[in-house]
């Protein structure tokens, strides 16, 4: 029996939400998942894909990126609403900072998503042109960065598993 010690263990990020764009509706509650996953998600993976190569830094990820996401990402309605949604929470966020000025932990929060927001609003206007999709697509032509997709919905998947 040999014993081999080397192996390889691959990773991918899967990327994917539901279709939740409703153009009828100025609130739809649904849209709000795709704008937390633009700046908990998205946001941050461009900005440590940009360091990681600045850093000269050598890595490769796979990712998903299902056809519903990139149709919400690509839609100049969603775009809108996201900017708007940004600006909502910038305002929230500069009123907490003058409430809670006399409570310095809670000042300091405020403090930080106030930064927070501020810079996914500069990053997806001014750095990616509200077109995150273009982000991924560069870090995929530099090579560090494969897109793969998948089915439109995960039910599919579910009738070839069992």
């Amino acid at each position: 029996m040999t014993n081999n010690p080397k192996g390889y263990v691959s990773f991918i990020l899967h990327a994917h939400l539901p279709f939740v764009h409703h153009p009828e509706s100025e609130n739809y509650l649904e849209e709000e998942w795709l704008f937390e996953a633009i700046s908990e998600t998205y946001i941050p993976l461009l900005t440590n894909f940009k360091k990681l190569e600045e850093e000269k830094v050598f890595f490769r990820v796979t990712m998903s990126l299902t056809p519903p996401l990139l149709s919400m990402l690509a839609s100049p309605l969603l775009q809108k609403r996201y900017i708007k949604y940004l600006n909502k929470h910038i305002e929230l966020c500069k009123k907490e900072v003058i409430r809670t000025k006399d409570n310095p932990r809670l000042n300091d929060l405020s403090k930080y998503y106030l930064d927070r927001y501020s810079g996914d609003l500069h990053i997806f206007k001014d750095v990616y042109n509200c077109n995150i999709i273009e982000g991924f697509k560069y870090f995929q032509d530099i090579g560090v960065l494969e897109i793969i997709t998948c089915g439109a919905t995960h039910r599919l998947f579910s009738y070839f598993i069992y």
